[in-house]
């Protein structure tokens, strides 16, 4: 189904289903708007006043004039000098978001660009061209040049793209969908250069599959608490109504309903002698519900920046003016991929700390390491990834380089605290399948009880996937599995009606 893209006014949702591969059409209210900047910008040059990045050099070199007749030419360097990326190209999904996101900005009517330089993107995208851009470059600042040149770089047949799977010159990928280069006229180089879309769009793909991660992780935990014998008293309603974090009522609830009827669960109502479980049972709700709360605010925090405008100059059609700010710097950005780093390294950090516990016989009464025979059999002793996150979450917004003689003297380092958001999230779904594996693998010793109906059709679901562990065998294709039902987000998927949390609510 078509995504209507309504520049300013886009949703979450929206920008999920794009990056899910779904078309994108653009809405057609901002046609006069749009036309009305472009001719903003020829009165400019018209007049021949200077205005920055119209008829001016760029960064320090702003205060160099450029001649009438060189404008055009100076739109094409711009491109060409700052395609310099470095490091493995951006996926397909995230670089059509990314495009999406300057068409919407673009299309809000403040940039000067014309009609049809806006159509081409809309026609890359539909017609399947993915300009190559190389992932590392940006500061973050000035906006995401490199990334954006890159991208602006194939809209003038120069670089490469992907088209059909194959990576082919920019120029034959566009002549192959029957779209032709476009001439940049004065101010859509820098238009298209300048913008944060590169680092919201990283940051978005991050928020997304965090979202899955979360909703995940309570499932998960909840089938970890049947496995260890937990109790669900931790997760009463009336603990979280003394609470006033609106998420850890919500994943509070969300772990009754999934626990709701477990027989496993009633067998130790009476008689179990432990008084408390450990923290990374007991204490899900308000680990999990802060998770979700950080993740929330960055979620409005990155739809306000889609929505937003964010080149230099931008253009008033209404007196012509052509105001000079700094909408370019990412610095929300910067502080939202920051916020969601965290939530995803604590998510898997406290999925590990349950595993953990699956496998110690003292906490949690099962064999040692899950097998039935240990010793001879080594089962679940597994190393997780929670390490290589934590150093990961460290914050990039702290972080910054003076760019461009020091003119451009602080930037925000958004991208690369966006960029690493996707191996993050890879790192907690392994780990999130390694505590199916582990929670199942520990319901299992409980038979012939079982857990609650939303439960065990997840620990159906597994076993359709992966068997239940006897004896050591290779394990890799068993978490590889796992992991998959995690990303995908079939594990959320599988548990019937209980209502898991989503960003959205």
């Amino acid at each position: 189904m078509t995504v209507r893209l309504d520049p300013g006014e886009a949703k979450l949702a929206d920008w999920r289903r794009i990056w899910e591969g779904e078309p994108i059409a653009l809405d057609s209210r901002r046609g006069a708007e749009i036309a009305a900047s472009a001719e903003a910008v020829r009165r400019i040059v018209r007049r021949g006043e200077p205005v920055y990045g119209i008829n001016t050099g760029f960064g320090k070199l702003a205060s160099i004039r450029i001649d009438a007749a060189d404008l055009a030419e100076l739109q094409r360097n711009l491109v060409l000098s700052h395609a310099a990326g470095v490091g493995e190209p951006a996926s397909v999904a995230t670089t059509r978001l990314m495009m999406a996101l300057k068409l919407a900005s673009l299309a809000q009517g403040h940039s000067g660009v014309r009609p049809e330089t806006l159509a081409l993107i809309e026609a890359m995208l539909e017609r399947g061209v993915a300009p190559l851009v190389p992932s590392q470059g940006s500061a973050g600042a000035s906006g995401d040049l490199a990334p954006l040149a890159h991208m602006a770089a194939a809209m003038i047949g120069v670089g490469e793209a992907r088209l059909g799977g194959r990576v082919i010159p920019a120029s034959a990928a566009l002549a192959h969908v029957g779209l032709e280069p476009i001439a940049l006229e004065p101010k859509e180089g820098l238009a298209l250069l300048n913008g944060t879309q590169f680092s919201t769009a990283s940051a978005l793909v991050g928020l997304i599959q965090a979202e899955t991660l979360l909703r995940s992780a309570l499932a998960t935990g909840a089938l970890s608490v049947d496995a260890a014998r937990g109790s669900d008293t931790p997760f009463d309603a009336r603990i979280q109504a003394l609470s006033r974090h609106r998420g850890q009522r919500e994943c509070a609830a969300a772990l009754r309903a999934l626990l709701a009827g477990s027989a496993i669960r009633a067998s130790h109502l009476v008689g179990d002698p432990r008084i408390q479980d450990p923290y990374s049972l007991r204490c899900q709700p308000q680990a999990m519900g802060a998770a979700l709360d950080l993740l929330r605010h960055a979620a409005a925090t990155l739809v306000d920046e889609a929505n937003g405008v964010s080149d230099n100059p931008l253009i008033f059609a209404e007196d012509g003016a052509a105001l000079s700010g700094g909408n370019f710097h990412a610095e929300a950005v910067a502080f939202a991929a920051d916020q969601i780093a965290l939530a995803i390294c604590e998510i898997g950090s406290l999925a590990e700390r349950r595993i953990a516990l699956l496998m110690d016989p003292a906490l949690s009464g099962l064999p040692a390491f899950l097998t039935p025979n240990p010793g001879l059999n080594s089962g679940f002793m597994i190393a997780a990834l929670v390490s290589e996150n934590k150093s990961r979450a460290f914050p990039a917004s702290v972080d910054s380089i003076p760019t461009s003689a020091n003119q451009e003297d602080h930037v925000s380092m958004a991208a690369h605290g966006a960029q690493r958001l996707e191996p993050m999230a890879g790192n907690a779904c392994a780990v999130l399948g390694i505590e199916l594996l582990a929670a199942a693998q520990g319901c299992d010793f409980h038979a012939p009880l079982r857990s609650s109906l939303a439960l065990e059709a997840l620990r159906s679901r597994l076993r359709h996937e992966v068997p239940h562990l006897d004896e050591d065998r290779y394990l890799h294709p068993d978490i590889v599995a796992a992991t998959r039902l995690v990303r995908e987000g079939v594990v959320a998927g599988s548990v019937g009606d209980v209502p898991l949390p989503r960003l959205e609510a």
